[in-house]
């Protein structure tokens, strides 16, 4: 189904009324309580104590340019390591603090131009600082015996990937030749951005209801979820896919020319495949995305089990992709922020009083920007500042969905708490491959928490809603997407030709695959990879939703559903393991530490498994509903 879709569901019954698109009222700045809003005070107090840090990493980054062609001395290169090191700490501070406000205004023009100026200084840092790896690599043997002293430790363990990653690293003139084409390399990401959102000409369209709405993707994505008028929701996507259909061999070609790129850069540094070259850094083996792509395709049954139940209960002659985001019951109970904050906090008991503890540190004020205001960035984020705190973003809106979100934002937050306390900053950062499964785990105890909490039916189904959207959004659309740009890829190293019309023949092989008949076919549908942003600026980066749903499903089901009380607490233990060892190791040796090894089938079939058992459940609400 549309992947832009969290929840995906749609009803036949109760009160039948087509629901408006309003209008969002952004709030004014000072109508917002401090408790509401981030103190970015933390970071630094004003720009003038900025600018004082940002002439620091100019002088350190000058001072680090000293040492080319003395690190082979034990003493020098420790000492380089450590300047490094406070350089980068600062440096994180440095771009958060204007990024940070500029998220919070994007017409504050002060956060704008210090942004720019900052990702300038960080342009150049880069290009003097080339020659560093080809250095460390030249004195390999020395430095080898050195790193496992203790004083090394901060730094063995990238030091080690490094030496893991020798025959891909270019050599100190060819990695500065390639960094003065760093902005070309970005051109496909650039371009198409211009194309899809700068030059777009949004329609407006005549709803049954006389109500004329621009067709914005905001405004798609609220006629599908809200519009209970079929008609309605075919007009908003026959005439939003069109406008990518129009542009589709404009958008092929430059997908094309990012495709090319993707496979120069796989031969210039060394990768005997192009799958390798974007799996290789975080040595995460081809196998296990190979085996998340292909396990999930053979486990669609209860998909399409769920599709046919949606059909059934919205009482649909033809059941349509632009039917799966409408909920299977009209549900408005709003959740007051203070309300949705207490609800998170007392569902993550089951994690410890540590945990607990933590989270309620992470709710107090200053931590988190939670309503919507006028020049505010929209959707949710959790930023770490290393030596600080973490920042959320949120755009609460008392909706059930922005409960989960903050359930969601709250466990990214936690996961940075934990590794910051427990890791030199060096290692501090954890890869994206688990940085969703903090995430999604949390939002699985918010999602029994509140269905314990409740006796209302219509509650309980659009709970039940809410998570079996996370797992056909999260995890199979974005394992198809993860099929659909491994196929894409093997083109272009294949030296195939690369249109408009094949990318859009595999979007339609997979659909088939994935949904069946239970889903109409149509030819606007399957344009659907000139629509994906992650395709164009992330590539192979949407696996990892599914790979860390895939995870938390499995930990889930060994700390919460465990019967045995030590099997329970040591697979807690456990869990807590992970999210403190940040970045100090391999994420797949950090899950398998854990008791996830997502190279075997049975680690992606358990998805399949949960989602039979809350199609079980959602089935007896909707039946008690019908009583």
């Amino acid at each position: 189904m549309d992947g832009k879709t969290k929840k995906e569901a749609e009803k036949k019954t109760v009160a039948k009324k087509t629901t408006k698109i309003k209008k969002t009222t952004k709030q004014n700045e000072k109508e917002i309580g401090k408790e509401y809003r981030w103190n970015l005070s933390d970071i630094y107090k004003n720009y003038k104590e900025w600018e004082k840090d940002y002439r620091k990493v100019e002088k350190q980054a000058k001072d680090l340019v000293s040492y080319k062609g003395k690190l082979g001395k034990e003493k020098t290169l420790l000492e380089f390591f450590k300047k490094q090191e406070e350089m980068d700490k600062l440096s994180y501070k440095l771009y958060r603090y204007p990024q940070l406000a500029k998220d919070l205004n994007s017409l504050d023009k002060e956060a704008v131009e210090n942004l720019q100026k900052v990702q300038f200084l960080f342009s150049k840092i880069n290009t003097d600082l080339s020659w560093i790896n080809s250095e460390l690599i030249n004195n390999r043997e020395k430095i080898e015996k050195w790193i496992v002293k203790k004083e090394f430790s901060d730094y063995r363990f990238g030091v080690e990937n490094l030496f893991r990653l020798q025959e891909h690293i270019l050599k100190e003139n060819e990695s500065k030749l390639l960094s003065f084409y760093s902005s070309y390399m970005s051109a496909p990401r650039t371009i198409y951005s211009e194309i899809t959102v700068t030059d777009m000409e949004w329609p407006t369209v005549k709803l049954s209801t006389g109500e004329e709405v621009e067709v914005t993707p905001a405004n798609y994505g609220k006629i599908l979820t809200k519009n209970r008028n079929q008609e309605d929701r075919k007009l908003m996507f026959e005439n939003y896919y069109g406008l990518y259909k129009k542009r589709e061999n404009t958008i092929a070609a430059v997908y094309n020319s990012l495709l090319q790129r993707d496979i120069a850069a796989m031969k210039s540094h060394n990768y005997e495949t192009f799958l390798s070259s974007f799996l290789e850094g975080n040595n995460i083996p081809e196998k296990v995305y190979l085996n998340l792509i292909n396990t999930a395709k053979k486990n669609t049954e209860p998909l399409k089990r769920y599709l046919k139940l949606r059909k059934k209960i919205l009482g649909l002659k033809k059941y349509h992709n632009y039917d799966g985001s409408i909920n299977l019951v009209e549900f408005d109970k709003d959740y007051e922020y203070d309300d949705a904050k207490e609800i998170v906090l007392k569902s993550v008991a089951p994690l410890g009083k540590e945990y607990t503890e933590k989270m309620k540190k992470a709710i107090s004020e200053g931590w988190l920007d939670v309503f919507e205001a006028k020049g505010k960035r929209s959707g949710a984020y959790s930023a770490g500042v290393y030596g600080v705190h973490p920042y959320m973003l949120l755009n609460y809106n008392k909706t059930l969905d922005s409960v989960f979100t903050l359930a969601h934002e709250l466990g990214h937050t936690l996961h940075t708490l934990y590794s910051d306390e427990n890791q030199p900053f060096s290692t501090s950062g954890y890869t994206i491959f688990v940085a969703e499964v903090a995430s999604t785990f949390n939002e699985k105890l918010l999602l029994d928490y509140m269905l314990e909490n409740t006796e209302d039916p219509i509650e309980k189904i659009a709970l039940l809603e809410q998570e079996i959207g996370n797992i056909t959004g999260t995890f199979y659309f974005q394992a198809l997407l993860a099929d659909y740009e491994y196929q894409a890829h093997e083109l272009v190293e294949k030296g195939e030709p690369v249109t408009a019309e094949i990318l859009t023949g595999i979007v339609e092989k997979l659909f088939d695959e994935y949904y069946g008949e239970n889903v109409e076919k149509e030819e606007l549908l399957y344009v659907l990879w000139a629509r994906v942003p992650h395709f164009f600026n992330s590539p192979f980066y949407v696996y990892q939703y599914a790979t860390c749903f895939a995870s938390s499903a499995i930990l889930y089901d060994k700390i919460i559903k465990e019967k045995d009380t030590k099997k329970r607490n040591a697979a807690l233990k456990k869990y807590i393991g992970l999210l403190s060892s940040g970045g100090s190791d391999f994420p797949m040796n950090q899950l398998k530490k854990a008791g996830v090894d997502l190279s075997k089938k049975t680690a992606i079939e358990e998805v399949a498994k949960q989602f039979d058992l809350l199609l079980d459940k959602l089935e007896i609400e909707i039946k008690k509903l019908k009583k």
